[in-house]
């Protein structure tokens, strides 16, 4: 699994846990309004190209839909193309991999709320054990709290 601590400007914080790198992106868009495509994507130019019916052989394409052949063009058909609008800026597509946890955090980050993602259960749970973590700082022993509450919660913590 993978843990979530929000820590907004104003309220207490708050933790939560996905089941996977897909769940946490689908949980992050509806926190956040927005589609999981723009949170985190990977597809081919080809793939972008299927999605509108179309094939980069196809008569005509490429003045129908320049920007996707262009893209093709550039980085090759079948290249992995990543996007996430948090990182890169709305839209914008990128051969250099991305990781969607990274990106699911600059995506709960942005605004008055401040996110730390942890990818497993230990690292949670190593986590909570630290006094000393940044995560810590400014929401102190109620973020702390909320992240065990939510290690019990899901039974990586025992409840002593």
């Amino acid at each position: 699994m993978i843990y979530v601590l929000e820590r907004p400007a104003t309220g207490a914080p708050r933790a939560w846990f996905a089941y996977d790198a897909e769940d946490l992106i689908e949980r992050v868009a509806d926190r956040r309004g927005l589609t999981p495509w723009e949170v985190w994507d990977r597809r081919s130019a080809r793939e972008l190209l299927a999605m509108c019916g179309e094939q980069p052989e196809a008569a005509g394409v490429g003045e129908r839909l320049p920007a996707l052949c262009a893209l093709g063009a550039t980085h090759g058909w079948d290249t992995p193309l990543f996007r996430a609008d948090a990182l890169l800026g709305r839209g914008v597509l990128a051969a250099t991999a991305l990781d969607p946890l990274d990106a699911c955090a600059a995506a709960l980050g942005s605004g008055d709320l401040q996110a730390t993602i942890w990818r497993d259960e230990t690292s949670a749970i190593l986590a909570f054990e630290d006094d000393t973590l940044a995560a810590w700082q400014g929401a102190g022993w109620r973020a702390r709290h909320a992240l065990r509450e939510q290690l019990v919660a899901t039974e990586a913590l025992a409840d002593a």
